[in-house]
Parts: structure tokens; C-alpha cells; sequence
């Protein structure tokens, strides 16, 4: 492929706190624990390699093999999870939900990102082994955000009532949407491998977790991801002690605000992502997922008659560990405490509101992992790249709004200037001699000059606006081919990444399409990139 990259401020589709955060902006510093550079992991190992509990390896590594029971696994997989267990060994992590079949394309640039981290950090610190982690987000409960991926601008959806935790859910329901996926894809050797791809995972897993966790080993089992499932009693057991004090002290909560207020004061008025409850854990029993409340001294599972005081509360923390779900705010404190972790790889809504947390982590005394943007990427095909240059367009024109894209290159294409500025700049120096003169005989017509020029300088913006709707009635085709061709690229006048899903790709690329991004993504080179092949 042939990469260009485009600034993530020139992109116009990403937030300012991400791009001052990219940009290393002195103010957001004492939100985060260190910038993203291969230089700044010599002291995140060593001071993750300082405050991990030793004893937390062989929890996790008898908790990873108890989840991959029955799972075919690579060789690099099963090398890495064994070396989990060494003290010398570090993970870089992603998460996500449990979108079906893998929801938008960036999934896959999120694992992308991880995988090639893991492998820059080893050849930077070759002492030290990195492992590349996918946590799924199986206790999330947005079923409406997961339930549906895009393909050929249709939407592929699974209809169902859903409660609880999204990981739990049967996948009986799926051979439907199966039949409705194989009918859009047709034939061929590519389309044949997704449908076997989706059935393998959907029809013949019993859960949404196990589907994903095939779905994910399979597509990246060859370069040793390693799937973790928070929901799980081993791993909660760890996390216990931290739920215990966050409910009866409020720690998060109090930390969080704090920091929110502190980024509300920044005079680039930053929008805040997540406000934290005074309580941010939910209760988890079978299909029941709710949050706990507090109601004078007792605590009560939100909708339901379940309730505890302060020591039946510890109590049930400490028999049933794995009844206590963290939400967004709380769930990165958890994978920090049960893996030995240096860093985060997330998307710019992710990253926003993990820099609300770092306070909360210094309270609970765990390690603040460093926070890296995923890779972000728009795909070219052959074809795609033919009609740009037939129509001589630029990848960053089709960044630009659609009016915007359209005046643009309208005005570039017409035989006629479509441009009144040179006007308009005349205009304005002729009304400096009117100003003068009114200044100089009576200063109350002022106001009349000034309404005067403001008149006519609208004029000669209809005028302009006009002879544009003109052109492009006139170079009505060609707009219809530009606008075709954005609408392609940018479905929904979004970004590929977010509406796009990869079985897209992989139509066109068939299993050569993970090497080449593998080979292309740098996650250490913070840019939007372009590729072409």
C-alpha cells in the first residue's frame, strides 16, 4: 500500500481535547502519567514493574486458561498467555464491545494498534516480553449499540429483547440474520470465507462472549492476541477489596469530580465524556444488570426489592465477588489491577474520559497506564484512487463538508472566476473614503455607510451563491460523480472507520487484508492515515 497521513486537526471529524492531547499541550499534562513515545515506557515499566502484585499472575493466568478451555489457540497466543505468568512480561490492551461480527471497521484498527505496540516495545526493550490483550466489554448492557454492523449501505441488525449483560446472551436467534448476511455477500472465494467465518462464531457458539472471543482469535490468533473477560469470579475476587472502599467511600467519585472541575476551569472549555455517580458499580445475577444506589444506610439494587446494609454488603463482596460489575468509569480501573499493564490504546471519546481518572487511580495507588490513540485510517481501493485523479481530487478535499467539497471544486473547474473577493475587497476600500467623509461632515451617517456597505456586500454574495447554483446545474454530472464518490468513502458523511464494516474490505482483499493493515499501521505514528493499494 502507499500511505500518506493527514493531521487529525485537518481531518475535522475529531474533538479539540484529542487534538491537544496529541499536540502534547502543556495544560491536559496533569491529566495523564505520560505521553506516547517508545521513550516514555522505560518508566512506565518500572513503575508498573514496582506496584503489580506478583501474586496477581497466577490469578490471571489460571483464569485465562479456564476461559480458553476448549478454544484452538496459535502457538503465539499459548506462548504469550504462558508468559504472563513471568515477571519480566507487560501487556498493552483495547477494549470494546461486543458489536455483532465486529460492528465498524475500527475494531480491527483498535487490535491492529495493539498487536504492532507490543511488537515496537520489544524490539525497543528486548528484555521484557509484551503481550497484546483484547478485554471484551461482555457486561455492558446497550444491546442497541452492539446489535447491528453495516454492509453495502444496509443494516444488518438482530431484533431481540435483551437484559443484563450482552456477553450471557444466547446466539439461538442468529441463524437468521446468518441467512440474511449470506444472501448480500453472494459468491465467491472471500464471500464463502465470511459467511464460514460467521457461522463458525454465531451458530455454532452457545454465547455472545464465546462468538466474540472465536470471532477475535480467529482474526488475530495468528498474532498471539490474548481475550480477556472481566466477567469473570477469579478476576473479580482481585478487584473486591477496591469495590468495597469505592462504595463506602466514594473514592471515584470524589476524585473524578474533582478532576472534572479542574478541566471545566481550562479556558478551551473542553466538553466533559462521562460524569461519575457517587456509586459506579452495578449489581450482576443471571439476566439482572443494576446499578447500586444508596438510600440513607442501606444500598439498593436499582429496580429491584435487593438491598444491603454496610456489613451485608462486605459480606456479599466477599462470597459472590463476581456480582459486582463496574461501569465506565470503574471498569479501567479494573483491568489495570489485574494485568500487568503499561499502556491504553482507545478512540478519542475513550481517551476523554480516561483523562478524568487519573486522580481516582493515584487514591487507589494503581498505575496510571500511558494513553495511546488507535490508529485511524481511511482505505483506498485501485479503483477508488482512478476516480480521484480522473476527476482531479485531493484526499484532503474530500475531508471537507459537502457544500464546502462542492463549491470548492465547482470554482476550480469553471471556465469563469466564481470568486468575488477581488470585488468585495474593492467594494470595502471604496466605503474607507465614504466612512471618511461622513466622519468628516457628520459623524451620525456613519451607521447609514455602514448599513449601506453591509447591503451591498450581501449582494454580491447572492450574486455569488447564484452563478454558483448555475455551474452546478450546469456541471451537474460531474457533482453527481464528486458527491458519489464522498458519499462512498465517507458513508453517511462519516469517517469509513465508523459506519464501514470489514467484511467490506475483505470482499476486496480476502485474507490478505489484517497483513496489510498489520503492515501499514504504525500506532507510534499519531496521524490519520491514507491508504492506497
Amino acid at each position: 500500500m502507499d500511505i500518506d497521513c493527514l493531521p487529525f486537526k485537518q481531518t475535522g471529524y475529531f474533538s479539540d481535547l484529542f487534538c491537544d492531547y496529541i499536540d502534547d499541550k502543556e495544560e491536559l499534562r496533569p491529566f495523564y502519567n505520560r505521553f506516547p513515545s517508545i521513550e516514555g515506557f522505560k518508566e512506565q515499566i518500572e513503575e508498573k514493574l514496582a506496584n503489580y502484585p506478583e501474586a496477581n499472575r497466577s490469578i490471571l493466568y489460571d483464569a485465562l486458561q479456564e476461559q480458553y478451555k476448549g478454544v484452538p489457540i496459535s502457538k503465539s497466543t499459548r506462548e504469550h498467555l504462558i508468559q504472563l505468568k513471568e515477571p519480566i512480561t507487560f501487556t498493552v490492551v483495547t477494549g470494546h464491545q461486543l458489536n455483532l461480527f465486529t460492528g465498524p471497521l475500527y475494531f480491527l484498527y483498535k487490535i491492529i494498534s495493539t498487536i504492532n505496540l507490543t511488537i515496537a516495545l520489544k524490539k525497543a526493550y528486548p528484555r521484557f516480553n509484551f503481550v497484546p490483550i483484547y478485554w471484551m466489554a461482555t457486561e455492558d448492557h446497550d444491546f442497541e449499540e452492539i446489535n447491528f454492523f453495516n454492509f453495502k449501505n444496509k443494516k444488518i441488525q438482530w431484533n431481540k429483547e435483551a437484559t443484563g449483560a450482552v456477553g450471557r446472551l444466547g446466539t439461538k436467534d442468529l441463524k437468521g440474520i446468518y441467512g440474511t448476511f449470506a444472501k448480500e455477500l453472494g459468491g465467491g472465494t472471500n464471500a464463502d470465507a465470511l459467511k464460514d467465518l460467521f457461522r463458525k462464531a454465531y451458530l455454532e457458539h452457545s454465547t455472545l462472549a464465546e462468538a466474540t472471543r472465536y470471532l477475535a482469535n480467529e482474526l488475530f490468533g495468528p498474532y498471539g492476541l490474548v481475550i480477556v473477560d472481566g466477567d469473570n469470579e477469579r478476576l473479580k475476587r482481585l478487584l473486591a477489596p477496591y469495590v468495597k472502599r469505592d462504595i463506602l467511600d466514594k473514592v471515584t467519585f470524589k476524585n473524578v469530580s474533582e478532576t472534572i472541575s479542574k478541566l471545566k476551569q481550562l479556558p478551551e472549555s473542553y466538553g466533559i465524556q462521562v460524569n461519575p455517580r457517587e456509586i459506579n458499580y452495578f449489581y450482576i445475577k443471571g439476566p439482572l444488570r443494576e446499578r447500586i444506589v444508596q438510600t440513607k444506610d442501606k444500598f439498593q439494587v436499582f429496580n429491584t426489592d435487593i438491598q444491603f446494609n454496610r456489613e451485608e454488603l462486605s459480606k456479599e463482596l466477599e462470597n459472590h465477588p463476581e456480582r459486582f460489575s463496574p461501569n465506565v468509569i470503574t471498569r479501567p480501573l479494573y483491568q489495570e489491577i489485574i494485568l500487568p499493564n503499561l499502556c491504553y490504546i482507545g478512540g478519542g471519546g475513550e481517551l476523554a474520559y480516561w483523562l478524568e481518572l487519573r486522580s481516582a487511580f493515584e487514591a487507589m495507588d494503581v498505575t496510571f497506564p500511558i494513553l495511546l490513540p488507535r490508529n485511524s485510517a481511511l482505505v483506498l481501493t485501485v479503483k477508488q484512487q482512478k476516480k480521484l485523479d480522473k476527476m482531479d481530487i485531493s484526499v484532503a478535499d474530500l475531508f471537507l463538508s459537502r457544500n464546502h467539497f462542492i463549491n470548492k471544486k465547482i470554482r476550480e473547474i469553471s471556465n469563469i472566476n466564481i470568486d468575488f473577493s477581488p470585488q468585495k475587497d474593492t467594494l470595502k476600500e471604496q466605503f474607507k473614503g465614504m466612512y471618511e467623509i461622513a466622519s468628516q461632515t457628520d459623524a451620525s451617517f456613519l451607521g447609514a455607510v455602514k448599513a449601506q456597505e453591509v447591503k451591498q456586500l450581501k449582494g454580491l454574495d447572492a450574486l455569488e451563491n447564484r452563478l454558483l447554483k448555475a455551474q452546478k446545474r450546469k456541471l451537474k454530472d460531474h457533482v453527481e460523480r464528486m458527491t458519489s464518490l464522498q458519499n462512498e468513502l465517507f458513508p453517511g458523511q462519516s469517517l469509513q472507520e465508523r459506519h464501514l464494516n470489514f467484511s467490506e474490505l475483505y470482499l476486496e482483499y480476502g485474507e490478505g487484508l489484517i497483513p496489510i493493515l498489520m503492515k501499514d499501521l504504525d500506532p507510534l505514528k499519531i496521524d490519520f492515515a491514507i491508504l492506497r493499494h
